[in-house]
């Protein structure tokens, strides 16, 4: 698997671990709409959290955030508008980056709620 890759899925068990120790309960990880992915599905029992996970190894190239893009966004709300009429979910849905800098054997992690809102 490419190194990118597996700063990927180390950050996205590291969002994990961070959003249960916070209270969340993890619904799904790497959910799939068509050829659209969510990284992970929780709750807080207040709202239904679509989490976009983003890690870099530096932010020499700027903070992870900045890389979830107004397309990502679109992506996002369509899978989420999917998967709670799919499981028919009655929670307001929030939409959350969790973005992590992993550098050496340290990483640093940023919950960023209402990170975005959707648009009509």
């Amino acid at each position: 698997m490419a190194e990118h890759n597996e700063l990927g899925k180390q950050g996205e068990e590291i969002a994990t671990k961070y959003l249960r120790s916070k209270g969340f309960v993890v619904l799904e990880r790497n959910w799939r709409f068509g050829r659209n992915e969510v990284d992970i599905i929780a709750s807080d029992n207040t709202f239904l959290v679509i989490v976009e996970v983003k890690t870099r190894s530096s932010a020499a190239f700027g903070e992870p955030e900045i890389f979830v893009t107004r397309q990502k966004q679109k992506i996002l709300i369509r899978a989420a508008n999917v998967y709670i009429n799919w499981k028919n979910i009655d929670l307001e849905a929030r939409f959350d980056i969790i973005a992590i800098t992993i550098t050496n054997t340290r990483a640093k992690v940023k919950h960023i709620r209402d990170a975005f809102y959707p648009t009509l």
